[in-house]
C-alpha cells in the first residue's frame, strides 16, 4: 500500500459567486517532487490555502500524510512558505528564523542552530544581524524558504516559491528542494513559471480557471504527449525541401503540417497519421531522395503541453477579487475567536 503525502478529493472553494476551485481532485506519494501549476489566477493559492487550513474547503476531503485533516497536527508536520510574505520587519535575521522554529517546537538552542545552519546554506550568514527590512526583497524570501526549513517538516508547501528570485537563487532554491526529496520528505509547491517545475518535478497537476485539467507523473505526460507524433523537419537545400512536398502531403503518413514554433531551428513540423511511426516517416523521406539536417520527435515543453490541451484563451485566467479573499479570511478569524 502506498504511503501518501496527501490525498485531495473533490475539493470546491466559492468566493461569492466565483468558483476559486472547482472539484479538483489529486493523490501525492511520499518522498517526490509535485507541482501544482497553471495561470495566475487558477485556484492554485486557494488549493494550498485549504490544505493548510487558512481557509476549509465548501466541499470535499483532504487527508495529510495519511491521517491528519487540516489542522494543528498536521501543522506541525508542514512547512509552508506562503505565496504573501509574513516576517517581521524588524526583528534581526537570526532572531526570526530562531523565533519561527521555537514556535515549531525546537528549544531556543536547536533552533538557534538550525538557523545559523540554514542562513549559512543560502548564503545570508553575513546578515544574520541584519534586521529583515534591511534586505532586498529576493533575500527575504530566502529567510522566509528558512522558517518554512528549520523544522525538518515531512511535507513542504511551497506558493510561488521563485517569485522574485534571479536565476541564481532560483538555482539554490531547486538544489534545496532536490535535497529534501532524497531525503525521504515531499515538498508540494505552486507556480505559474512552467520552465522552473520542468526542472524538478517528479509529477504535476495542471488546472485553469478552478479546474483539473491533467495530472500524473510528468515523464508520462511527456510520453503521451510524444506518442501524438510531431516531428521537426529541417532540410539541407531548396531541392530536398521539394522533394519532401509529396510524402508530406500523403495523408496516410502526415495529417497536418504547421510552421515551426518560434526560436526553432526546423523548416516545418508534422502531425503523423495514426499508427504511423517516426521510422516510417523518415524512410520514406530517404526513400525520396530528401536530404535531412534535422529530424526530431518533439518533446513539448509544459507549458506547450498546457495550452495544447486547454487552448490559450483558457490559459489566461481571472484573477480573484482580493477583496473577497480578505473578507473570507476576516470571517474565518472571527468564527476562531469566538
Amino acid at each position: 500500500m502506498t504511503a501518501h503525502a496527501l490525498k485531495v478529493s473533490g475539493i470546491v472553494k466559492k468566493f461569492g459567486n466565483h468558483v476559486a476551485v472547482d472539484n479538483v481532485s489529486f493523490e501525492i506519494p511520499r518522498g517526490i517532487v509535485y507541482g501544482i501549476l497553471g495561470p495566475n489566477g487558477a485556484g492554485k493559492s486557494t488549493t494550498l490555502r485549504m490544505i493548510n487550513d487558512i481557509i476549509a474547503p465548501d466541499a470535499g476531503t483532504i487527508t495529510i500524510l495519511d491521517s491528519h485533516k487540516p489542522g494543528s497536527d498536521a501543522a506541525r508536520q508542514i512547512g509552508y512558505l506562503p505565496e504573501e510574505r509574513g516576517l517581521y520587519k524588524k526583528m534581526k535575521v537570526l532572531d526570526m528564523v530562531t523565533f519561527m522554529g521555537e514556535l515549531r517546537g525546537l528549544s531556543h538552542h536547536e533552533a538557534k542552530k538550525r538557523a545559523h545552519a540554514w542562513l549559512d546554506r543560502l548564503g545570508l550568514s553575513s546578515w544574520t544581524k541584519n534586521k529583515v527590512q534591511d534586505l532586498s526583497k529576493g533575500m527575504q524570501q530566502k529567510v522566509q524558504f528558512c522558517t518554512a526549513l528549520i523544522h525538518e517538516p515531512q511535507l513542504v508547501i511551497l506558493d510561488e516559491p521563485w517569485s522574485g528570485l534571479d536565476p541564481i537563487n532560483a538555482e539554490v532554491l531547486r538544489e534545496v528542494v532536490a535535497e529534501i526529496r532524497a531525503a525521504g520528505r515531499t515538498v508540494l509547491f505552486s507556480t505559474h513559471q512552467m520552465e522552473q517545475a520542468e526542472k524538478i518535478c517528479d509529477a504535476v497537476c495542471i488546472i485553469a480557471r478552478g479546474k483539473k485539467v491533467l495530472d500524473g507523473k510528468l515523464r508520462d505526460i511527456q510520453r503521451q504527449s510524444i506518442a501524438e507524433g510531431v516531428i521537426a523537419l529541417g532540410f539541407v537545400d531548396e531541392s530536398s525541401a521539394q522533394r519532401a512536398e509529396g510524402p508530406l502531403a500523403d495523408s496516410k503518413l502526415v495529417i497536418e503540417r504547421r510552421p515551426p514554433r518560434p526560436g526553432e531551428h526546423a523548416d516545418c513540423e508534422v502531425i503523423l497519421a495514426e499508427g504511423v511511426k517516426p521510422q516510417q516517416l523518415l524512410a520514406t523521406l530517404l526513400n525520396h531522395d530528401v536530404g535531412l539536417r534535422l529530424f526530431e520527435v518533439v518533446v513539448p515543453t509544459l507549458h506547450q503541453i498546457f495550452v495544447a490541451k486547454v487552448g490559450p484563451e483558457a490559459a489566461i485566467a481571472q484573477r480573484l477579487d482580493e477583496d473577497q479573499l480578505h473578507q473570507e479570511l476576516a470571517k474565518l478569524k472571527e468564527t476562531r475567536s469566538a
